[in-house]
């Protein structure tokens, strides 16, 4: 890790875990190393029990208890190495580094706070740093069937005094219209030409979806994402690559069978809407729990004014909510408009308010 200043890095014990781990370079598929690290940090803590699972991700264990209390984050990054170093001519100092803000800011901020509360009589605090939240969410794809907790607190950033209570879901398709072959000079509307009036359709639908609808968490944002065609002796064929962020009021299905639609009046080409990757429905969390209230005390504990989001993206909140069903709400430090970015860091202030508000929570959680 480099520093500017030379400071040692007794001067930022407070945030060692969130600095050993943003050192720790992990795109997602090379996880490997900085789970074993986080483990070995975790143990190092006084977690009960620390542990790689069969996923892949990196637990850890603080407590017996029948209630249970996880905390799920994410270990992966995008790729693009940005070596761990801190600028401490900033006041208060900032960490850049891959990982930094997402999700390793949360992750840490997840691990630091457990460590604090430490033991509670009746509780079991659980903490995970999931692998392959950037692809295909396969650690939280395996937890969801591992636990049932009693409260879930999913990592991503979203500043120390946020709480978000939803994220978009999200679902991909390839929209492929097939013509029998026909003469250039006959007029008739070509594969490509049928593609394109197939999407001008789709995007006169999600405009009039979301014409009454102010904010983005309800809205339909499409994209076109790509655009082929080819032909041979006898057909031709275009083909759309078209992705959505979903509103909680729109399944994948009924997205699909809107894509469906343009498709089936006409009589001169054949079309077929294949979904790609895993479609992810839309989560909202429940406002009034006492989880909730926890975050809003354990904020303004901290001198903080809490309050809401509801994001555009999608996250592992959408994987385990609906299988877990119990209150949720996605927290943790960390600007997201730094999410991939070059120039990705954290606020290190803002860092330690984060576990310190989260250990409110919990304390407050176990002790109620």
């Amino acid at each position: 890790m480099q520093m500017t200043n030379q400071l040692p890095i007794t001067n930022y014990q407070t945030a060692e875990t969130l600095i050993g781990l943003v050192s720790q370079y992990s795109p997602s598929g090379q996880e490997h190393g900085a789970v074993e690290w986080l483990v070995s940090r975790m143990k190092a803590l006084g977690y009960d029990d620390a542990f790689v699972d069969a996923a892949g991700n990196a637990v850890g264990v603080m407590g017996q208890g029948p209630r249970q209390v996880v905390l799920l984050g994410h270990i992966d990054t995008v790729p693009g190495e940005i070596p761990a170093q801190i600028v401490a001519e900033h006041a208060p100092p900032l960490l850049y580094g891959r990982g930094s803000v997402d999700a390793k800011g949360p992750l840490a901020c997840f691990v630091d706070a457990v460590a604090q509360v430490g033991v509670k009589d009746g509780w079991q605090f659980v903490v995970i740093g999931a692998i392959e939240e950037e692809r295909d969410s396969d650690g939280a794809r395996f937890v969801a069937d591992e636990y049932k907790p009693d409260f879930a607190i999913i990592g991503e950033p979203n500043q120390w005094d946020r709480v978000a209570l939803g994220y978009k879901g999200s679902a991909w398709a390839n929209v492929t219209v097939r013509r029998e072959q026909a003469h250039t000079a006959s007029g008739e509307e070509t594969a490509a030409e049928a593609a394109v009036e197939v999407w001008l359709k789709v995007k006169a639908y999600v405009e009039a979806f979301n014409a009454d609808k102010p904010k983005a968490f309800d809205k339909l944002l499409l994209t076109l994402r790509g655009m082929e065609s080819d032909s041979d002796d006898f057909e031709q064929w275009a083909r759309l690559k078209v992705g959505v962020r979903l509103p909680v009021e729109v399944s994948p299905e009924a997205w699909y069978e809107t894509l469906n639609e343009p498709l089936k009046v006409s009589k001169t080409f054949r079309g077929l809407v294949e979904p790609t990757g895993f479609a992810i429905p839309a989560w909202a969390c429940e406002k009034n729990t006492k989880l909730v209230r926890a975050f809003l005390n354990g904020i303004r504990s901290q001198g903080g004014e809490p309050r809401f989001v509801y994001k555009t993206g999608t996250a592992d909140l959408n994987i385990v909510a609906p299988v877990w069903r119990c209150p949720s709400v996605v927290y943790g430090p960390g600007d997201s408009a730094l999410d991939h970015t070059p120039n990705e860091h954290i606020d290190l202030e803002d860092y330690r308010r984060a576990v310190k508000v989260l250990s409110a929570v919990l304390s407050k959680l176990a002790d109620d």
